[in-house]
């Protein structure tokens, strides 16, 4: 099984070269059932490997004038507050047995695997619909729309804490619509604020969790180099149906969660 994890970790980083956002929603899977490891490490694991990721995929978007810093900082505060308390007090908070219904009792590992499939849903409709990318000019002014700004990255940075994912199919549309930014600087703005807000949510593990760095760091080099493949590939294969038909593989692996965790 551990080889073929370390396939997947390689298909990890292919799926975000290749279709950007929602690439890192496999990395929790993957960690739990070809790896092994327990849920709750599994998405501190997971915020090092995206965080990491998306911090080598930010760098040629930033060389490419295509991250707002000012928009990053603004979204990305509340974010990272959200993420770091989030791991460095409520994932510790959450009791081994959180309630019991009907002989069925739901573990903390097991409501985590139940909000990241849930997650995962949310994920894949947002890929399947498949919005066009806006080819408009960047507006004159931009706004900030402060307060919804600040809820939307508290909402993301706990929901990032709590089971592992990046979130970028919810930062993008926010920056579009809160930042009023163009839709290709949204992308790059975001890997920033991913890289940012789960590096520093995975610093409130540290010293809380053992984790296995020889691991860890074999993942997260597979993952990164699946980046660049991926993003050799995206100059030769069109991204949108690919990004379709990964969201419908999204979809059918959130269900399985949800029936293995509940019913198997």
């Amino acid at each position: 099984m551990e080889i073929e994890g370390y396939i997947a970790s390689i298909l990890i980083g292919i799926s975000l070269g290749l279709i950007g956002g929602g690439g890192s929603i496999l990395t929790v899977p993957v960690l739990v059932y070809l790896f092994g490891i327990e849920p709750v490490l599994a998405t501190a694991y997971s915020l090092f490997i995206v965080g990491t990721t998306s911090l080598v995929g930010a760098v040629p978007k930033y060389r490419q004038g295509l991250v707002n810093l000012k928009t990053a900082l603004i979204f990305g505060a509340p974010a990272i507050a959200g993420v770091y308390a989030t791991r460095k007090f409520i994932v510790p908070a959450i009791p081994d047995e959180v309630f019991s219904l009907a002989g069925f009792t739901v573990t903390k590992p097991i409501l985590l695997m139940l909000l990241f499939a849930v997650l995962m849903v949310f994920a894949s409709y947002s890929m399947i619909k498949g919005k066009k990318e806006a080819a408009g000019a960047e507006p004159a002014q931009q706004q900030f729309n402060y307060p919804l700004i600040l809820l939307e990255g508290t909402v993301v940075g706990v929901l990032t804490g709590l089971v592992g994912a990046g979130g970028g199919f919810l930062i993008i549309p926010a920056l579009v619509l809160l930042s009023k930014l163009p839709m290709k600087q949204a992308v790059g703005t975001s890997l920033v604020i991913i890289a940012a807000k789960s590096l520093i949510g995975f610093l409130g593990d540290v010293g809380q969790q053992a984790i296995d760095w020889q691991l860890l760091g074999i993942i997260t080099a597979l993952a990164i180099g699946g980046i660049f493949f991926g993003n050799w590939l995206s100059l030769k294969i069109h991204g949108h149906q690919l990004k379709k038909g990964f969201g419908w593989f999204v979809l059918v692996m959130g269900i399985y969660i949800i029936v293995k965790e509940l019913f198997l």
